[in-house]
């Protein structure tokens, strides 16, 4: 299984994302995880109630039936979590759960106002070639056309099937090819 620690998505039975999410905190404290599962979120939103003309906020679940969670996959940690009461599964395979993006990761922890770590800076310019390291293009080498320091990510060339491909990659994705 993957090693380092990313963020991944279990489902759970609806109205349960609180329970499991706190059933997974006493886990992981009880056994001593807290190295291989850090961060355990249920995403919420402040929602304006209008009922019988009182306004109210109500605090909803943005994702309901889903808790994300920070850890690092192994056969101990998969185990732990797949058990913990009221959880349905990883979303991915069976097997293998599938890590989430970094950009979509970056969008739901800024939207919760917890600031990920910061985010990678990377000295690139337009024309420089460098090396793509994760993702579906993962040891392809792409050619740098454009660079979003705002977002993180950066648009490149790479070849496919012997034409040029344009790509959009986040710095994370990347490393700089020695020439």
């Amino acid at each position: 299984m993957e090693s380092g620690k990313n963020w991944y998505v279990i489902h759970t039975y609806s109205g349960y994302e609180k329970k499991v999410r706190d059933n997974l905190e006493r886990k992981v404290r009880s056994m001593g995880l807290e190295n291989v599962i850090e961060r355990i979120l249920v995403p919420e939103e402040d929602e304006i109630d209008i009922k019988d003309g009182q306004k109210r906020t109500v605090r909803r679940k943005v994702f309901p039936g889903y808790v994300f969670v920070e850890m690092e996959v192994n056969d101990r940690s998969w185990y732990v979590v797949r058990n913990t009461p009221g959880v349905t599964g990883f979303v991915g395979s069976a097997t293998k759960p599938v890590p989430l993006e970094p950009q979509e990761v970056w969008r739901i922890l800024s939207s919760q106002g917890i600031e990920k770590e910061a985010r990678p800076e990377i000295t690139v310019e337009i024309g420089e070639q460098v090396r793509i390291v994760s993702g579906p293009f993962e040891n392809f080498y792409a050619t740098i056309t454009e660079v979003n320091r705002e977002k993180g990510t950066l648009k490149g060339l790479i070849d496919m099937f012997g034409r040029e491909t344009s790509v959009e990659v986040d710095y994370s994705q990347i490393e700089k090819s020695l020439e």
